[in-house]
């Protein structure tokens, strides 16, 4: 059976940390001779993990280092995946290269620049901190060629954001504190906000965010929305739209079922099934229908009350959202599906 997110999860370590462990071990094979049996590195907060080497190779001039990301207990795409660094020397300081499975860079609006591999800036510092470590260690100059790859990289990426954000033909090194916590939330509304930053970027003016694969289809062939357009909303539509007042767009769509579009327009920014719940009693006295105080789900009551509870709902989860957002410089419309993707309610400009 699978674990809740409540329970006491394993937690595991980012991409970042595994490349970073990886440079420092190949550094050591370069610059001393030798690789260590394992190597332990130190994460911006200060935990000490300790990676065992699962790939070490050597040649003229060039040491390589492999690493098995262990993503502890969270349901990360890049679970058991080899990160792969090669040092070599440069002669300008530290240098970034992607290998195979690394992401390109192809659009505006994300932390690293157009054409350069999808290696995030903390990644970045925390890999040079250990050059300059280990170039003060072994009495080296810190000029060092840092190309990172991830085999089977551009297979996995499907399964990310990254085709959508313009990341081309393989994954990111990512992380800012090095650890991969259990279900983080955290994680997903970043990604949310690097979507919303490419989008703008682009100098789109209509994003949409959707709570699953059937709303998203139905609202982006309505309006014909590129892909980059399109949120992976999820449950965190709260987050989303908090971003969005500091980060606003023009117009914004909502859109989801009816079960998850009641609580937000009950007020939830929450969407999840473990921290809002619909109020069927509120629901009840909204559409003066007695009966829908003892319906068990949302789509048990749109059943009893048919088209006007989804016209009810669009309207309110509408409003709710622009209560979130706390700005008038973002208009929202709302869009409720049904299972099959057909629309049953709509509300805004």
């Amino acid at each position: 059976m699978t674990r809740k997110p409540n329970t006491d999860l394993r937690r595991g370590w980012t991409t970042g940390a595994c490349a970073t462990a990886a440079t420092k071990a190949a550094l050591m094979r370069l610059w001393s001779g030798a690789f260590p049996a394992d190597v332990g590195i130190v994460l911006p907060k200060g935990e000490t993990p300790v990676f065992p080497l699962a790939l070490a190779e050597v040649g003229e001039g060039w040491a390589r280092v492999g690493i098995t990301k262990d993503a502890g207990d969270d349901p990360d795409v890049t679970h058991g995946a080899l990160i792969v660094v090669t040092v070599s020397a440069s002669h300008g300081g530290v240098l970034f290269r992607g290998g195979e499975g690394v992401g390109t860079v192809t659009k505006p609006g994300l932390p690293i620049a157009v054409g350069e591999p999808s290696i995030n800036p903390v990644p970045r510092e925390m890999m040079t901190g250990v050059v300059i470590e280990m170039a003060a260690q072994f009495g080296q100059a810190p000029d060092v060629v840092i190309k990172v790859s991830v085999p089977g990289g551009a297979e996995l990426a499907k399964k990310t954001w990254n085709p959508r954000l313009g990341i081309k033909d393989g994954i990111s090194i990512l992380g800012t504190t090095g650890v991969v916590r259990p279900f983080s939330c955290a994680a997903w509304i970043a990604s949310i906000h690097r979507g919303i930053d490419v989008a703008r970027a682009d100098g789109l003016s209509h994003m949409a965010g959707c709570t699953g694969a059937t709303s998203e289809r139905t609202v982006q062939g309505l309006y014909g929305l590129p892909d980059h357009a399109m949120l992976d909303m999820g449950d965190f539509v709260g987050g989303m739209l908090k971003y969005l007042r500091r980060h606003p767009v023009e117009r914004l769509t909502i859109g989801g079922g009816i079960g998850k579009m009641t609580k937000l327009a009950q007020g939830a920014s929450d969407l999840h099934s473990a921290r809002s719940q619909v109020d069927f009693a509120a629901l009840a006295a909204c559409m003066a229908e007695p009966r829908l105080a003892y319906a068990n789900t949302a789509l048990e009551a749109y059943e009893i009350a048919g088209p006007p509870l989804a016209a009810r709902v669009a309207k309110d989860a509408q409003e709710a959202a622009m209560r979130l957002s706390g700005s008038d410089d973002v208009q929202i419309d709302t869009i409720v599906i049904d299972r099959a993707g057909a629309i049953i309610g709509r509300a805004g400009p």
